[in-house]
């Protein structure tokens, strides 16, 4: 099932990958830039937080959470790991950009679950290379959660770390659970 009713199809409905589809979304840019004004806003996010989530589509965090344009930082990627990239957004939204709480997102059925880190193996066998990055696959959705609370907890470049949390946001209800993270 896809939410854009106007995505491009080939044949017996499969959704095409020709450059269409960006097409489409360039076309929705100038739309949108048509009747764009400069909200005069500042880089600085309002809330004073950072959201790391997953960057599963099925999530539309600033609805779920509530949040504005400026509200927040957001920082994605596949599972909402905790990696050396984050935790350079994270040093930089709170050093330079005055953010002091961060929120964890994961989320149910993600799709790390069903991978392992032979994934870079396999990778390294097509290519010839083998990812100098982690897959950070994972088994127990909460456990990883509280991985990722603790990454940033004890983090040295982090100047914030006493409000952060973690929660797994279930696509079938669209409800947060929190994580204890002991």
């Amino acid at each position: 099932m896809t939410t854009s009713a106007s995505v491009p199809t080939g044949p017996e409905g499969a959704i095409t990958t020709d450059g269409a589809v960006i097409d489409r979304l360039v076309q929705a840019n100038g739309e949108y830039a048509a009747a764009f004004t400069d909200p005069g806003m500042d880089a600085r996010p309002v809330l004073r937080v950072a959201v790391v989530a997953c960057m599963d589509a099925r999530l539309d965090l600033h609805a779920a959470l509530g949040l504005e344009l400026g509200d927040c930082h957001t920082i994605r990627n596949a599972g909402g790991a905790v990696t050396d990239d984050v935790i350079r957004s994270l040093t930089i939204s709170q050093r330079a950009l005055g953010t002091r709480s961060v929120v964890l997102i994961h989320h149910t059925g993600c799709g790390l679950e069903s991978l392992t880190e032979e994934f870079r193996q396999e990778l390294e066998a097509e290519v010839g290379q083998r990812p100098a990055w982690a897959v950070e696959a994972f088994r127990d959705v909460d456990q990883d959660v509280r991985q990722s609370m603790q990454r940033v907890r004890t983090n040295p470049f982090l100047l914030h770390t006493d409000d952060v949390r973690g929660f797994v946001f279930d696509v079938k209800s669209g409800l947060l659970r929190e994580i204890d993270p002991a």
